[in-house]
């Protein structure tokens, strides 16, 4: 059995729980711990957070569809920790009661990227993490995580890299042709559709729409498939008293199906 060097992890939670599950502790629903990973050759630093659900439990990717509520990130409290990359493992698509929701069921272990400010220090991982736990109903929960992360170059966790793997696969190695974006005026924002050459990844195909770091909402997309041609479409409306400048080259398109899902940056 592989052994890692202890590790100084403290984990709280603080709910919002609704009749149905008042009688549950987080715990039933939920755990969550740090497993300290590695310093790569690139200098920075490998870990992850690993989120243990109870049965018939979820939690929620990125962006988390109709159903979903976002997890949130504060790294206050942290040291020696510069910038901060997050590395979604691919996720599912649920569909209950008419809606459709996008994120993990069972465990999900999310590898989380440091690049410390002093490469020969160890890093001081800590913070507070809102996310949704959804079973019946959706639960939020509010995580409050810390570790201290050795300087030194660790094992290279299988687990963590078994997640690394599981990213959707690029542009290039998933056989993307040319992604078109067209927008039109909609009636609180735009309507965007992106037209994608790509070969078809099998089953019901769904479409994700993002534009990573704007105050915008963007609706659920519509997908269909003609051929070699993925049309996916989606409403992008900017929050109240704000005005929407909108970069194509920033967009972030996911798709997601049967034999997997790619993760497209930009338009041509």
């Amino acid at each position: 059995m592989i052994k890692h060097a202890p590790i100084a992890l403290c984990v709280s939670f603080v709910c919002a729980l609704a009749a149905p599950v008042a009688a549950l502790g987080p715990g039933d629903m939920a755990t969550v711990d740090i497993l300290p990973g590695w310093r790569t050759a690139q200098g920075t630093h490998m870990a992850a957070i690993r989120v243990t659900l109870a049965p018939g439990w979820k939690t929620y990717w990125r962006a988390p569809g109709d159903a979903g509520i976002p997890a949130q990130f504060d790294w206050h409290g942290s040291g020696n920790m510069g910038a901060v990359a997050l590395h979604w493992p691919t996720p599912d698509v649920f569909y209950q009661n008419g809606m459709t929701s996008v994120g993990y069921h069972d465990q999900v272990i999310l590898p989380v990227e440091i690049t410390p400010r002093d490469a020969g220090a160890p890093i001081r991982m800590a913070g507070e993490i809102n996310m949704g736990v959804c079973q019946d109903i959706c639960v939020p929960i509010t995580v409050q995580i810390a570790a201290d992360l050795p300087a030194a170059n660790g094992h290279k966790d299988a687990r963590i890299r078994a997640a690394l793997d599981d990213r959707p696969m690029t542009r290039r190695t998933a056989g993307v042709g040319q992604v078109t974006c067209a927008i039109a005026p909609a009636r609180r924002g735009v309507a965007i559709t992106a037209t994608l050459q790509m070969p078809a990844l099998g089953g019901d195909e769904f479409g994700v729409i993002e534009l990573p770091g704007a105050p915008v909402w963007v609706s659920q997309a519509e997908t269909t498939r003609q051929g070699n041609t993925l049309t996916v479409r989606a409403d992008i409306v900017p929050d109240r008293g704000t005005s929407l400048a909108l970069d194509r080259s920033r967009l972030r398109l996911t798709v997601l199906g049967q034999r997997g899902a790619v993760d497209i940056r930009g338009c041509d």
